[in-house]
């Protein structure tokens, strides 16, 4: 049985992801565009689905998924009962709805470890703190031809380039992010 808690762990540890309250209703974003929305007693959720695939999965199993309300059928949207869907099913629906509206340079990232996604998170954010947090003391950092070892280089390397490229590749000791590799 999954939450919305549930939910929220998952999609708020995806880059570029909030939480906005319109309605009574919390949704989940990325910029302006909403991925996961809750029904007011959070028992359902709507979420991101291509149009021409939700016949196929509201078909698959009807007494979990559901197709939105008329008004909304012209968004790629599909519902859900929450407490019919298994976590694992939830990860992979609620990731799935998040790719649709993020870059697809960030699509690989919630595959990674989760000390890598969260430091991507923490840096894609500003969050210098939290991201100082989650990288090893001896961090070795390889972008392109940028060789840095220590946290206190790489932090400041990563502030001079605020757009760097997702980790090709990621080595997690102690869970603590110890060596990133750049594209």
């Amino acid at each position: 049985m999954t939450t919305a808690d549930d939910v929220r762990r998952v999609g708020l540890a995806l880059p570029r992801t909030y939480e906005f309250f319109t309605g009574g209703r919390a949704k989940l974003k990325v910029r302006q565009i909403v991925f996961v929305g809750f029904s007011q007693d959070e028992a359902d959720m709507g979420f991101g689905y291509p149009k021409d695939a939700r016949d196929g999965l509201v078909a698959s199993d009807p007494e979990t998924f559901f197709l939105p309300p008329a008004r909304d059928l012209r968004y790629q949207w599909v519902c859900a009962h929450l407490d019919r869907l298994h976590a694992e099913e939830m990860r992979e629906l609620v990731t799935d709805a998040w790719r649709m509206c993020t870059p697809k340079m960030l699509h690989d990232l919630p595959e990674m470890s989760p000390p890598t996604a969260a430091a991507w998170n923490a840096m894609d954010s500003g969050d210098w703190g939290g991201l100082r947090e989650l990288l090893h003391p001896y961090l070795h950092f390889a972008d392109g031809d940028v060789v840095l070892r220590g946290r206190t280089k790489v932090l400041a390397h990563l502030r001079e380039h605020p757009v760097p490229r997702p980790p090709s590749r990621t080595e997690v000791r102690e869970g603590q992010v110890y060596r990133w590799f750049g594209q």
